[in-house]
């Protein structure tokens, strides 16, 4: 009789240590910045029960506070723990997605400081799927505000290197856990209110949202205030050489630059950065294929736009936001 094998460690898998996540653990619980994998980037962790430890978390970003953060559970249980509100769509949505990269806005509880919702009414969850996240949010048995771990406006970072050279001492510690799968973060989706609205398309895509709650809006509203999800700014995601969006192979003419490929040649010379033809694949390469031209010298990033589909949503967000100046 077959039996089957022992799970791996996260040791095994990962190289994390149990001491490493008890200590990260211990650190999040005394209100100190932890920096951790998920299977969408790496986050910028803080006890979201914490003001002063949330706060921390603006200060070394440099992010405004119109803009709130995403706040990390170890279980649907702990979700509900923290919404004032949550409605069948959601438990639907998590029973589908959880763990994973969907993050569902609901009314919050008055436990969640108003720091971490922007003064907004509402909260955004959600339980990630890396099992280094979620080994660590069990240790510390607390819900885990975290945005991206880098500087506001500027590139997403996919592995614990990034995360370094981004932010430096500013963060207390780092838990590296190898490169991140999905490569872009967490699609936003309020179930406050019907119609339901996508705020920001990312790893799970509108087409399988809809399959389980039907059609949802879309979020058209100009933000000038608190903004109901991240990564809403206008300038967003951008690496520090310019990037542009282009079709057909129209390069600038002049400059050392990096054209991203899918179909057409480039019209002029340049470094060509063959990309995946499918769009999970190339949004689990995109940031760190920008990483690397950023330290490559480069005047320009061209970027052959990807078709204007559901599937393709969460990475032409990416890269319009990248591409404003």
């Amino acid at each position: 009789m077959s039996s089957e094998p022992p799970a791996m460690t996260l040791e095994e898998q990962f190289g994390v240590t149990e001491q490493q996540i008890r200590e990260a653990a211990a650190l999040l619980r005394e209100g100190k910045l932890v920096a951790f994998p998920t299977e969408t980037v790496y986050g910028l962790g803080a006890n979201a029960l914490d003001f002063v430890a949330v706060s921390r978390i603006f200060d070394a970003k440099g992010r405004p506070r119109t803009s709130p953060l995403i706040v990390h559970v170890s279980s649907i249980e702990m979700a509900r723990e923290l919404a004032a509100e949550w409605p069948e769509t959601a438990q639907q949505l998590a029973e589908r997605f959880w763990p994973g990269p969907l993050t569902l806005v609901v009314k919050k509880r008055p436990a969640i400081p108003d720091i971490v919702t922007a003064g907004l009414p509402t909260v955004g969850l959600r339980m990630p799927a890396h099992p280094v996240a979620l080994a660590l949010l069990r240790e510390a048995g607390i819900p885990v505000a975290a945005p991206s771990a880098n500087r506001f406006t500027q590139l997403s970072p996919t592995t614990a290197e990034h995360v370094r050279r981004g932010l430096g001492r500013r963060v207390a510690y780092v838990l590296d856990g190898g490169p991140c799968d999905v490569g872009i973060e967490s699609t936003v989706l309020s179930v406050v209110q019907q119609p339901f609205v996508l705020l920001r398309p990312g790893g799970i895509s509108r087409t399988q949202i809809e399959e389980v709650i039907g059609a949802v809006a879309s979020h058209d509203q100009p933000t000038t205030a608190a903004h109901p999800s991240p990564g809403m700014h206008p300038v967003h995601y951008s690496p520090k050489t310019p990037l542009m969006l282009v079709s057909g192979g129209a390069v600038p003419k002049s400059g050392k630059g990096a054209y991203l490929q899918l179909r057409s040649q480039p019209l002029r010379e340049s470094t060509i950065v063959p990309m995946p033809n499918d769009p999970r694949e190339y949004a689990a390469r995109l940031y760190a294929v920008l990483h690397e031209i950023d330290d490559g010298g480069y005047d320009w990033i061209a970027v052959e736009a990807p078709a204007e589909t559901p599937e393709w949503e969460g990475v032409l967000d990416r890269l319009r936001r990248a591409s404003a100046r």
